[in-house]
Formats: structure tokens, sequence, C-alpha cells
């Protein structure tokens, strides 16, 4: 099968026997869980499918579906570790019952994100295994062994992908026999492994680090993802001045494609060691190290196995990689850095065509948040002192030419905060501008501390019934947000309901006025779907149409 990352991944889950699929949409990671809603056999087998309110509640949800003994899998984007890390710090004490995988979706060069974080660093803050496919079958493959060594040794695992790998397609081979939901696991009866409270915690730490660090080396010792290609020496052994390479080459994830694309030029006397399951096999690392002058690490994301082997091999030993500037710091690993860094020759450049001008993502024509924006820049004109937070979402194209509308864009929920500490210091009018699935997502908090002491910000949720960010998939607060800020505590007549339309602007423009006016918390939810999903919807009813007309004629 001709497969995205994301989409091998999915079916890789399936066919372990998955039982549910919990996440918040966000790319690179959101066609993992669309794959399965999709899926006749998700269907057949009755798999949970559902979009989570967040990843926080992703990440718990998932971690209850295995203290009940299914295979549970929960996918967010790397900075959805960020608010996930709670619960998944403290599972790797609770351990797993039915297997449970957490799939982080790295985003190096920041394609659709605001950070090039490192997923990884968590899972080993978190002490539990992790498995990097390099490639597409690598990922469905994975899938079969992470569930099976998170049920063996009861822990959860995460597997770390990157953008290119999610959003790249491959030949995929996929199994004839999948394997049965049905696992032959209860609900755990353990509470001394599920309440953590202190006497308890303590003990399973000590088991963390007494009894499963080294099951989880062993594993990675053993494991058919960790592989050594030994390279072609012409020297003699037994002359120490060239019984060693002259390079040794440590590829991590899909680091080790890259490897692969430049295999024919390079130096047949460079041994390859291809690490995608973590924790470091640490022995066969200092094994290569002896047989070799230095060590190149090739990894995509921050230098999180370059730091660990010169941290292992000491000072004294050459490891080459991002640190030492062999390799990009920053941005994503390529061919063509890879090449710089072996000194191996790079094809020819194409330079692009003089008619091809940039294109910078820009709001729809049509969309709602364009009608907000507009309104909100000429009310805001009379405030010297105004100043707008914004959120996470396509709204935050808004910091764009030609509106140019927002001062902030830090994280999910950010903007009521941010809106609301810059009000105590006095800042008026503080503006948020948040979108309904950011809202849902962690923007309450932030409301209730707000309205818990009444503070002087103006909340506009511009509601599109969406998250049309990654795709149009269903937002948790539709047909709730006017309930939920007045249950939250704002006053009922401060919650302001308008449509935004050009032939509105003027009644949206005297509403914002009245409410920056108010000294208090007030919300103004602009309420319009977005257009794609909207198009969509009226395209498949034609289709519908269509298809109902020729059964007819038929």
């Amino acid at each position: 099968m001709l497969l995205l990352g994301d989409e091998a991944i999915a079916l890789g889950a399936l066919h372990a026997g998955l039982g549910g699929v919990y996440a918040y949409p966000g790319t690179p990671s959101t066609e993992i869980t669309e794959y399965l809603q999709r899926a006749p056999l998700s269907r057949e087998r009755g798999v949970h499918t559902a979009w989570c309110v967040n990843e926080k509640t992703a990440m718990e949800a998932a971690l209850g579906a295995s203290y009940a003994g299914g295979r549970a899998l929960v996918c967010m984007k790397h900075v959805g570790m960020n608010v996930a890390a709670d619960c998944f710090v403290n599972s790797a004490l609770t351990g797993a019952h039915g297997g449970l995988v957490v799939v982080a979706a790295d985003d190096p060069s920041m394609h659709s994100s605001q950070n090039e974080q490192d997923s990884r660093f968590y899972a080993r803050f978190a002490m539990v295994p992790i498995f990097e496919p390099s490639s597409q079958q690598e990922a469905y493959d994975m899938m079969e062994e992470a569930f099976r060594l998170s049920e063996e040794l009861t822990t959860p695992v995460l597997m770390r992908i990157v953008t290119r790998l999610a959003h790249s397609r491959a030949d995929v081979w996929v199994k004839k026999e999948i394997a049965d939901q049905d696992n032959g696991l209860q609900p755990d009866k353990a509470p001394s492994r599920w309440v953590l409270l202190p006497a308890n915690a303590r003990r399973r730490y000590d088991n963390l680090i007494q009894v499963k660090q080294p099951l989880f080396m062993e594993a990675s010792l053993n494991s058919p993802y960790n592989e050594m290609r030994r390279g072609e020496s012409s020297c003699d052994p037994s002359q120490s001045a060239c019984g060693k390479a002259p390079l040794g080459i440590l590829a991590c994830g899909l680091g080790y494609n890259y490897v692969m694309e430049h295999h024919p030029e390079l130096n047949p006397a460079y041994p390859i060691l291809k690490c995608c399951q973590y924790p470091l096999p640490e022995a066969t690392i200092r094994q290569m190290a002896e047989t070799c002058e230095a060590l190149l690490v090739v990894e995509e994301g921050q230098p999180f196995v370059e730091e660990q082997v010169r941290g292992f091999l000491g000072s004294d030993y050459c490891v080459r990689g991002r640190l030492t500037g062999d390799l990009p710091r920053v941005g994503e690993l390529t061919p063509d850095a890879l090449a710089v860094a072996l000194n191996l020759p790079l094809p020819a450049s194409r330079q692009p065509a003089a008619s091809v001008v940039g294109r910078p993502p820009a709001l729809c024509q049509g969309c709602g948040h364009r009608d907000v924006y507009t309104a909100l820049k000429e009310v805001v004109a009379d405030y010297p002192t105004a100043r707008v937070f914004a959120d996470i979402g396509c709204y935050t194209l808004g910091a764009l030419p030609p509106f140019t509308a927002i001062d902030t864009c830090v994280d999910m929920g950010a903007s009521i905060t941010m809106a609301k500490g810059a009000s105590d210091r006095g800042l008026h009018p503080s503006v948020a501008v948040i979108g309904d699935s950011t809202f849902t997502h962690s923007g309450m908090t932030g409301l209730l501390d707000a309205a818990n002491e009444n503070a002087p910000i103006t909340v506009i949720i511009s509601d599109n019934f969406t998250v049309a960010m990654t795709g149009g998939q269903t937002a948790s607060g539709t047909n709730k947000l006017e309930a939920i800020c007045i249950a939250l505590g704002v006053p009922a007549e401060h919650v302001r309901l308008v449509i935004p339309l050009p032939k509105n602007r003027e009644e949206i423009k005297q509403i914002l006025r009245e409410e920056i006016e108010y000294q208090g918390v007030s919300v103004v939810i602009a309420q319009r779907e977005c257009i794609q999903t909207l198009a969509r919807k009226a395209k498949s009813a034609r289709s519908k149409q269509a298809n109902e007309a020729a059964d007819k004629n038929e």
C-alpha cells in the first residue's frame, strides 16, 4: 500500500489490535486519527476515534483505556506534549496495563508550529522507551512491537516522528493476519500501582529505576531496529595507526534514511549504526567507538543523542554532529546538509523560475476572521494604548498584512491569560482573540481566572464551528460557548453574539466599543461557519442528491 507515514502508523496500530485512539488535531499528527476514523476496520471493530478537547484529556483517557485492559493510541504534535506532560510523566510510575503508545509528531523548521522542540526529551525525562521509525515501513511495523513491549513491560511507550516522515508517502508491506483486539486483559485490580499517594509513588519510582530501566536497556540492545552495518576496512587491524575506521555513523530515525540515500557514495570503511529504539544501546555504541576514530551523530531535531554520546564516551573522544557545526543546529536535517558533513558532492541545484513568487499564508477570502479583524482594527484605532493578544489558529494570520491586527501569539490559550495579566498592570484596553476550539482546549481556565477577579478585558471568541487550521475537525464547543462563558462567571449581559459579515460591521464595532468601555470581563462571540467546511458540506450534499437522482432514474 502507498501510505503517508501518519497513515502507516494508523494502520499499524489497527492491525496490532487497537481499541481506541485519543487525540487533538495538530500538524503533522492529524492524519493518524483521520485515517482511523475513515478505516472500515475501525468501524467493524468499534474502535473509539472521537477527537478530544485537548492533549491532556487525550492522554488521560488513553491511560484509562489502558487501565481497563485495552490497547490505546495517543496522537499529538510536539507542543501538545507540553499539555499532556503531567499525565504522561506520571504514567511512567503507574505503568500501563493494556498497550499504551503515545505518538508525538515533531516539526523541525517550524512549518506550522511555534518552536522546534524535540519530544524525545520528554520520554527520557519520564524514563520510558522510545521508538523512532526511519521509514514508513518501520512506522507500520513498529506499532505492533510498541504495543507488545508496552504490555510485556507494563509501560507507556513514546513513538517520535517528524514532519518529513509524517507527510511523505512510500510503499508499505502490510500483514495479511492482523491481531485480535482481545488481549486477554481485564481491568487492573492493583490500586498500589495506580493511586499515586507518596507512599505508593515512592515504591513505583523505585520500581521504574531499579527494575524497569535494565529491562528497557535490554530491549534496546536486542532490538531489530538498532542494527550495525560493518564498514569494509582495508587496513590491517593489528596496526593501531590504521586499524580503526576514520568515521563511524550513528544514524537515528529519519536520519538513517538520509544516510542510506548517500550510501553508494559513502566511504565503504564507515560502519553505520542505525538507532531507532531507545534508551540508547550504550554498549553497542561503545563497541562502535572503539573501532572508529570519530563518530558522526545524524539525528533529526535537537542534539538529543549527540549530548548523551558525548557524556558516556568522554571529552577526549571526537563526536561530531549538530553541536560541532558539522550539521545545522537549527531547522530540518536534509540529505544535502548530510552530504556537506560527509564531504560528498552536492547535486546540481535548481533555481526557481523568475515568474515564481512567494505565497505567504493568508486568511481565506470570505473568512469570518477577516470581518472580525476589520472591525476590531477600526475600534482599537481610537485607543492608543490598546493591545490585542491572540492565540493559535487560522486567526493567527491576522498578524500579517493587510490586517497586522494582533500583538502576541505564544501558545494555546495564552491570549486570555496574557490579556488579564496585562490588565493587572493597568493596560487598557486589553483585548484577547481566540478561536472556538482553542477556547475549549485551554482558554476556559483563563477566562475563569478573569471572571473570578472581574478583570477589565474583552475576549473575542471567533467561532467558525470547526478546528479550521488543521482541516476542519469537529470542535468541542460548538453551540455551547455562550453557556460555558456564563457558567464560568461572565455576566450574561456581557456575553454578546455577533455575525461577522461586512453588512454587520457597524453593529460589531458598536458592541466592541461598549464592552471595551465596560470595566469588567466581557466576551464577544463572533459566529460564522468556516467557508471551507461549508463548501465541503455543500459539495457533499450535491453529490448525495446526484446519487439519489441516479438511483431513481435506474
